[in-house]
């Protein structure tokens, strides 16, 4: 797996997604664009193009640091809480500040998926077993029990038909204005990969970090924390799509092995590349209608995972 593979693949789905919608759009239309044309790519396009690039990068490198941080391949924000956390964070603030702000609701989403991830962490601490497919199960128990804590509140407050908005992730209403908080990511991505060899340290284990004079609490709370405020951006702007931390950063260590600064830039391009390619695949479809990318994501990533399964098994 090689950069000089990857660009041309990322540019060449760029410009699909620029070009396919229902108002027709070839490359000759560029030299002589219409005012309605032009518009729809400064409006709805480019905006649509970046919060995919956005949003596959964001997860994959969540998935990228909670697998080196929990020591377990099969550990991302969907399989630690942290995406139901964010979910419950948002309703609850939808339920207290009827009037809060996007900013406002975000950071209580922040807060609830840092306590929700955090809370999972402990739970591996307790955990015994350290098998590879039961700490994800762990992960999606406790995360089940928070999205029913979830539906149970949006229930009896009538709140369940503005809670499946979040539910499944959907690019389609994605516009100029609608998106912006998602570039809150792209530091938090640049912080990722600046304290990439320290995440790999703390992924040794906590006696070893201290050996080498690292402070492993705060390393781990750093990588958290970013997890944390990705993951409910992404949630927030877009919804849930599934899978993306977990494959994505299993698929790049297969070809780049576990060197997290080394596979870092891959994690992130092959998680843009992947999360393009199934919007387009979701907008061609039903063509002119639209299959939401959460479901696209779904299916095609639960095929993967259970790749990875039974190719693990295969190994062992």
């Amino acid at each position: 797996m090689k950069f000089k593979y990857l660009i041309p693949i990322f540019i060449i789905l760029s410009a699909l997604s620029i070009f396919i919608g229902v108002v027709p759009l070839v490359p000759k239309d560029l030299l002589t664009l219409t005012d309605q044309q032009i518009q729809i790519i400064l409006i709805s396009r480019i905006p649509r193009l970046l919060s995919i690039i956005m949003a596959g990068v964001g997860l994959s490198i969540c998935g990228l640091i909670m697998q080196q941080l929990s020591r377990n391949k099969f550990v991302s924000p969907t399989t630690a809480g942290t995406m139901d956390s964010a979910r419950f964070g948002m309703l609850v603030a939808m339920i207290a500040f009827g009037h809060a702000t996007t900013m406002q609701r975000m950071l209580v989403a922040f807060a609830f998926s840092l306590l929700g991830t955090f809370i999972f962490m402990k739970l591996l601490e307790k955990v015994t077993l350290k098998d590879a497919v039961f700490i994800p199960l762990v992960g999606l128990m406790f995360g089940n029990i928070v999205s029913s804590i979830t539906t149970f509140v949006a229930y009896r407050n009538d709140l369940i038909q503005s809670m499946s908005s979040w539910m499944q992730g959907n690019f389609a209403l994605v516009l100029e204005g609608r998106y912006e908080m998602l570039y809150i990511s792209v530091p938090l991505v640049i912080l990722a990969y600046i304290f990439a060899n320290r995440f790999t340290i703390a992924g040794l284990g906590e006696d070893f970090s201290k050996n080498l004079g690292l402070n492993y609490r705060v390393v781990v709370n750093l990588g958290l924390t970013i997890v944390a405020l990705i993951t409910s951006v992404v949630l927030l702007t877009v919804g849930t799509i599934p899978f993306i931390g977990l494959i994505v950063p299993n698929i790049v260590s297969i070809y780049q092995g576990d060197h997290l600064k080394r596979s870092l830039p891959y994690t992130a391009l092959v998680g843009a590349i992947f999360l393009l390619a199934c919007d387009i695949l979701g907008r061609v479809i039903i063509f002119p209608y639209e299959i939401a990318v959460g479901v696209v994501v779904g299916v095609i990533g639960s095929f993967i995972f259970l790749y990875l399964i039974i190719r693990r098994n295969a190994y062992e």
